[in-house]
């Protein structure tokens, strides 16, 4: 798109300037107004955009990031930030001091999320590659420290999060999935029936989302009863099946554990430990293949697993791409191909800019403003596009880049985006909304 491409450099100016005024020396707030701490998947995209503009600082990113890992292997998915005031979900509202497995000097979450981080990785290994001198020294001595760190991770979600070896990460709060209130969880959560749990308070500033766009009140309390079921166990893996009210196989999680293995995998190859790369290859190709047999039939859409209630979740949500992400046979990526740019997707008439809503515009969930029920969420369009290019799928990568630079001029960096008026909504000056900005635009 011409405008975009004129824009480029103001473009660039703009996202490098909230990364640099989100940072706070060792970790990057995802967003100053309302997310003051550093999250786990969001860490990741922002070490992928600074490693376009600043190599050794992308590593300090996800040093930071693993130094607060669990001695499970568990990457938390919340690091408290040092100095910050109390804002829920705040660090006195997950009583993990208590938890076994917490690293000693750290804050954190008793949860997770989406395993991005040696697709991250990858990022800083090849900008510092590309860079070459301190950047690359800085790169490889990073990868090869923290490479045993990453792979415990890995081996975590697959012993701990999928016992059974069915391909499919199992998760115990909508949290962990990254896409907190989206339609998929609507099920799992009406058999629900919260306890008694802590107060929590609400901030909205004019850089922020209105109240009405973001979960409700109620959904807030079912999202606090969970943490309250597993402080009451101190966050212990195998006891906390015996008291959690969420159980879900989460099938994009699990397409980006199969991603992220496969990645690890050629990391491994680099540094000469052929045992560690065919292990994770092995985890790929089972995830993969537990990715690949949700797909429905009937809608051509990967569905999670509600484990208590033994049934299939099936909305029409964007995670129902998750082969796209995992990879795999090219038969099924070519139909969810068509699928995604066909018009229940982003192809229906209506859109602002040609790109994934968060749940599909025909679907009688959609609701454009309310968080993952509607609104494009721009990191995620920029792990479609890598995966895209990885499959050489380079139309769907090229119509996903030049959509959202297009989306991104507007220089807000919005952390969601109204999808018919592309409005930006949520926090503005999101740490991995510069980012994606940044990737996209390349060197």
């Amino acid at each position: 798109m011409t405008r975009t491409l004129l824009d480029a450099g103001v473009v660039r100016h703009a996202a490098v300037g909230v990364l640099r005024r989100n940072d706070l020396g060792t970790m990057t707030t995802a967003a100053p107004d309302l997310y003051p701490h550093q999250w786990s998947w969001d860490a990741a995209f922002v070490a992928i955009g600074l490693a376009r503009v600043d190599v050794p600082r992308a590593v300090t990113e996800l040093r930071s990031l693993l130094a607060a890992q669990w001695s499970t292997g568990m990457v938390p998915h919340i690091v408290f930030a040092p100095g910050t005031g109390d804002y829920f979900p705040g660090p006195d509202r997950w009583g993990t001091d208590d938890a076994p497995a917490r690293p000693a000097g750290y804050r954190t979450s008793g949860i997770c999320q989406p395993p991005v981080h040696a697709i991250a990785l990858r990022h800083v290994l090849d900008r510092g590659k590309e860079n070459g001198g301190l950047d690359a020294l800085v790169a490889r001595e990073f990868a090869a420290e923290s490479l045993d760190g990453w792979l415990a991770w890995h081996r975590w979600l697959a012993t701990a999060r999928d016992p059974d070896g069915v391909g499919l990460v199992e998760i115990h709060h909508s949290w962990e999935s990254g896409f907190d209130n989206s339609p998929r969880w609507d099920g799992p959560y009406s058999r629900i029936t919260a306890g008694p749990v802590p107060p929590f308070a609400r901030r909205d500033t004019h850089h922020v989302a209105s109240v009405a766009e973001r979960p409700s009140d109620e959904e807030y309390t079912r999202y606090l009863w969970l943490v309250e079921q597993m402080r009451s166990v101190g966050y212990d893996d195998d006891r906390v099946l015996d008291v959690i009210d969420f159980r879900v196989r989460d099938v994009f999680f699990s397409a980006v554990l199969a991603a992220a293995a496969e990645v690890l995998a050629g990391i491994c190859d680099e540094f000469d430990r052929p045992d560690d790369a065919a292990e994770q290859r092995g985890l790929a190709a089972r995830f993969r293949a537990g990715v690949s047999s949700t797909v429905d039939p009937a809608t051509g859409l990967a569905r999670d697993v509600d484990v208590l209630a033994g049934e299939w979740i099936g909305p029409q949500t964007v995670a129902g791409f998750a082969p796209l992400v995992a990879g795999g046979d090219a038969g099924l990526l070519a139909a969810q191909r068509a699928l995604l740019r066909g018009p229940r997707w982003m192809g229906h008439p209506a859109l602002r800019y040609p790109l994934p809503t968060s749940t599909s515009p025909v679907s009688p969930d959609f609701r454009p403003r309310t968080y993952w029920r509607g609104p494009v969420w721009p990191f995620l369009n920029l792990l479609l596009g890598w995966a895209a290019r990885r499959d050489g799928a380079d139309d769907l990568h090229r119509d996903l880049r030049d959509a959202s630079l297009a989306q991104l001029s507007d220089l807000t960096f919005a952390e969601y985006y109204e999808p018919l008026t592309g409005e930006p909504l949520g926090s503005h000056a999101q740490a991995w909304t510069a980012a994606a900005a940044l990737e996209w635009l390349g060197g």
